[in-house]
């Protein structure tokens, strides 16, 4: 009864008439042609049948503006991507909590959320280097991408906002004599079970975190190439990639061996592989590391070689020939006369 009185007085305070409920009809008639039929039938049917289109047009209008705070739709999209590995959910959980502890967006409704709040939280939290703002850039907008897919909000703020320019390290592939060293180390009874991982990083470009995924079944002896299985991508692509005659002899040279134990390993990686390729880098003379060096080396030495970009592009597994160009590539101190010794270094 309350609530009815309090609408009957909020009515009454409205200075509407029967003119504007007569607009509201013809209103709605204009914009539904078919009530058109029903008006000729009789007053009641058209009222009922306006009565009709208010009430869903309420629920269409709710269902449109149903939302949740960004802090549950963030950790919803969080929950979503189970089947990522471990360390990208553990860069993007940490990526969720920064926006979340140093921006103000945590409790605000996802659906009102606007562009200029998210350049502002974007700026505020990942500022100060432009790596870490594309990445939280990225993680913002699946996000809202998410959101738009649960029906929480209608449009992506984070769509218009520019990428900054990320101006990269100039990375120089090793030099004849740095590959040797690494090679010459590996071959030591210390250190001759992580061969098979340096060879394939160093003379097939397959990423560090690649390989530490790696099985031996992975590989096809009858074609000699290694099949690179989504899960095991970095980009979650598959790919094929070439094995140099080098690298294949070496590669069933180390098969036999570890065939020929009593307890067969199917990682082709070593036990404790990261410590074990920290200490064999130490030994090769080796103090300071830069991650994707022999990616980088392998790029240079076979666009030297072969100078077919393409084929390059392929075996590294990229989308287009840019990054090889503007990145991966760099011929600086990679002589012609190095490129028949690089890829003999295997023997």
């Amino acid at each position: 009864m309350r609530k009815n009185k309090s609408i009957d007085m909020l009515l009454r305070e409205l200075p509407l008439t029967e003119l504007d409920a007569a607009r509201l009809i013809v209103e709605c008639v204009e914009e539904m042609p078919e009530l058109r039929v029903i008006a000729f039938q009789g007053r009641e049917g058209l009222v009922r049948e306006v009565r009709r289109v208010i009430r869903e047009g309420i629920v269409a209008v709710r269902n449109q503006e149903r939302t949740v705070s960004f802090a549950e739709a963030a950790w919803k999209s969080y929950e979503r991507r189970s089947e990522r590995r471990p360390t990208t959910r553990r860069d993007l959980r940490s990526y969720i909590g920064r926006l979340l502890r140093f921006s103000e967006l945590a409790d605000r409704p996802l659906r009102g959320i606007s562009t200029m709040e998210c350049r502002g939280a974007l700026e505020e939290v990942f500022g100060n280097s432009a790596h870490s703002f594309r990445k939280g850039r990225a993680v913002l907008h699946s996000i809202f991408a998410f959101g738009i897919q649960q029906g929480w909000c209608n449009q992506n703020p984070v769509s218009t906002i520019e990428m900054p320019r990320v101006c990269e390290k100039e990375i120089l592939p090793l030099t004849l004599r740095e590959c040797r060293r690494l090679v010459q180390t590996a071959k030591r009874p210390a250190f001759r079970d992580c061969l098979p991982a340096l060879g394939l990083m160093l003379f097939a470009g397959v990423r560090p975190g690649e390989v530490a995924r790696l099985r031996w079944e992975d590989i096809s002896w009858e074609e000699d190439v290694l099949l690179l299985a989504p899960c095991h991508s970095k980009t979650g692509g598959g790919r094929q990639v070439a094995l140099c005659p080098s690298l294949q002899r070496m590669l069933r040279r180390q098969w036999r061996l570890i065939s020929s134990r009593s307890g067969k390993r199917t990682l082709l990686c070593p036990p404790q592989w990261e410590k074990r390729w920290s200490a064999l880098r130490r030994e090769a003379g080796f103090r300071r590391w830069v991650p994707d060096v022999l990616r980088h080396t392998f790029a240079s030495y076979h666009a030297k070689t072969y100078h077919d970009l393409p084929s390059l592009q392929l075996q590294l597994g990229h989308r287009d020939s840019s990054l090889l160009r503007t990145r991966y590539i760099n011929l600086r101190g990679v002589r012609g006369k190095d490129t028949l010794p690089f890829w003999t270094l295997l023997g």
